[in-house]
């Protein structure tokens, strides 16, 4: 009898497929196990209130201001939409949620009661493009935030964050760039991966674990440095005539 794999698709048919068609991919996947953290317990609205909470700040303040707005819940665990909505603004600025983040998880809220934000049996049966629709129009949701949801809640097999750093770094350790790729040049190069690009994705995120501290010589790109310098040598030269302008004006 076979066996059950322990996520929504068959991952060692994934494994075998990403192996066909990537050479270097699948010397990345001979050093480590596949094992995707999926989060059970969760439903839509908590995973994308957790989401919210976490953007923009280190793990470990983030981790703290969750579990104060957990702590507004009645039930211990997490506040439900109707609480949410009744808890004061100042109540929430005091757990550590700006003013933007706090108009985020309100709307966030309130369209989890119009159905706009499903509820998991619902969120199981759209497509990966009607929930990035879906919950893109909330506000403080991008597509980043919709992508974890798909790939860490729901266990989607083909999905690619281009615009994820790690990924992005772990793109151009396993493949020989030397700076972090365009988005549009790992959709690209990506293709190849379908229909099984979450779990390409996953041993990006590996690269990077395994390169260790070498990891942080993946900068930018080397265009976007030219850029800057000249924008740098620009500005001297600016500098340089007003100083000059300046002087003769003085005599």
């Amino acid at each position: 009898m076979p066996e059950e794999s322990p996520y929504p698709f068959d991952h060692k048919a994934a494994i075998a497929h990403l192996c066909s068609v990537d050479r270097r991919l699948a010397r990345l996947i001979e050093k480590t196990e596949f094992r995707l953290n999926l989060r059970d317990a969760e439903t839509p609205y908590e995973s994308l209130l957790q989401a919210i909470v976490y953007q923009s700040i280190a793990g470990k303040a983030a981790k703290v201001i969750f579990e104060r707005i957990r702590a507004l819940g009645s039930n211990g665990i997490c506040p439900t939409p109707e609480e949410i909505l009744r808890v004061k603004f100042h109540t929430l600025r005091k757990a550590g949620l700006s003013k933007a983040k706090i108009a985020a998880v309100r709307d966030l809220a309130a369209k989890t009661l119009e159905g706009v934000v499903p509820s998991l049996e619902d969120a199981l049966k759209l497509s990966d493009q009607e929930l990035v629709e879906r919950l893109d129009s909330v506000r403080g949701i991008g597509a980043w935030t919709v992508e974890m949801f798909l790939i860490f809640r729901l266990g989607r097999p083909d999905v690619l964050p281009i615009h994820d750093y790690g990924v992005q770094k772990g793109f151009a350790l396993t493949y020989g760039k030397k700076a972090i790729p365009k988005p549009r040049e790992l959709a690209a190069f990506g293709e190849r991966w379908r229909p099984y690009r979450t779990v390409a994705s996953w041993y990006m995120w590996r690269a990077v674990d395994h390169a260790g501290k070498s990891a942080r010589l993946i900068t930018k790109s080397t265009n976007a440095k030219s850029k800057l310098a000249k924008k740098a040598v620009a500005k001297k030269k600016v500098k340089i005539v007003v100083k000059k302008v300046s002087a003769k004006n003085l005599r």
